[in-house]
């Protein structure tokens, strides 16, 4: 038990620092925009590279964790968009529960998976992300295109554009070519570093207790999807693909985390409902403080690995 306390104390720890430091010390709006914009183009595109890149690919079940990730994420979508059509929500709100449902947060992931598994650990959450980055990109993409009709190139230009996708394919073409040089995986490594922290606090800043008064059963709804449902599935497809524990532990691991705190800006950037996707936001990082630790302790239980 002592290693999940040394693993989720940290992680939830920096989630309420940043909470406390938003609201007592650094209230400027701008500082955290600074911060994220600083992880978002620079410290998580690092930390991807160098853990991707310094995966062999041969001795990783690549497709394995592909069929199962992307069989979640594709159930989840369905899902998602039932859930909307069932609670009666317009687009901008679909829109919103569809982020909350299959988009995640790869920096609770990467803290988890380091704390608990080490480097490979870290290595496997780089691959987890870049399986899990080109799908819930296409769809949040697509998502938002759909109330004009879905139009290929713009979409396929967004996701070019993303700065992690960019990261993830990179990370896998070094890996192919053999690693890093020299000199240049220290680099990315401490920069990667820095991005695990300082997001967590940022994360934390974005948390609202106030927003989970926003329709509440449609907020609950879209967390067990997320929480529950998405990385049950899962597991159930690891298991009958029979992957290695590690790799199925993590592939769980990443697809049980809470929606990315930056869906609330893709939300408000590209006409959602910011305020639903708030509330789904804060809801979630909120329930994950229990459900995380269980999704660990049942996938142990089963695989007997952790």
């Amino acid at each position: 038990m002592l290693p999940y306390i040394d693993a989720f104390v940290p992680c939830f720890g920096m989630l309420a620092l940043g909470a406390f430091l938003k609201r007592r010390l650094l209230r400027d709006d701008a500082i955290w925009a600074g911060i994220e914009r600083l992880i978002f183009w620079v410290l998580l595109p690092s930390l991807l590279v160098s853990a991707i890149g310094s995966v062999r690919l041969g001795e990783v079940p690549i497709f394995g964790m592909m069929v199962a990730i992307w069989v979640a994420l594709g159930f989840g979508t369905v899902l998602s968009v039932m859930i909307s059509r069932h609670f009666r929500q317009n687009h901008a709100a679909m829109t919103s529960v569809v982020m909350g449902g299959i988009r995640f947060n790869n920096l609770i992931g990467f803290a988890v998976a380091g704390a608990l598994f080490g480097l490979p650990g870290v290595a496997l959450g780089a691959v987890s992300s870049g399986l899990i980055v080109p799908f819930v990109q296409f769809v949040s993409n697509a998502a938002f295109a759909s109330e004009k009709g879905l139009r290929p190139w713009p979409i396929l230009r967004q996701i070019l554009r993303n700065p992690l996708m960019i990261a993830c394919v990179v990370g896998f073409l070094v890996a192919w070519m053999g690693g890093l040089p020299p000199g240049v995986r220290p680099l990315l490594d401490s920069l990667g570093r820095a991005s695990v922290a300082l997001g967590l606090l940022a994360v934390g800043a974005a948390l609202s207790v106030g927003a989970l008064s926003d329709r509440v059963p449609l907020q609950l709804a879209t967390a067990c999807l997320k929480l529950i449902l998405v990385p049950g599935m899962t597991l159930a497809v690891c298991l009958w693909l029979d992957l290695a524990p590690l790799a199925t532990t993590i592939a769980v691991l990443f697809m049980a985390l809470p929606t990315a705190a930056t869906s609330y800006v893709m939300a408000r950037a590209m006409g959602g409902d910011a305020p639903l996707m708030a509330a789904i936001t804060s809801s979630e990082h909120f329930l994950c403080v229990v459900t995380l630790p269980l999704w660990m302790l049942v996938v142990k239980a089963i695989t007997g690995f952790g």
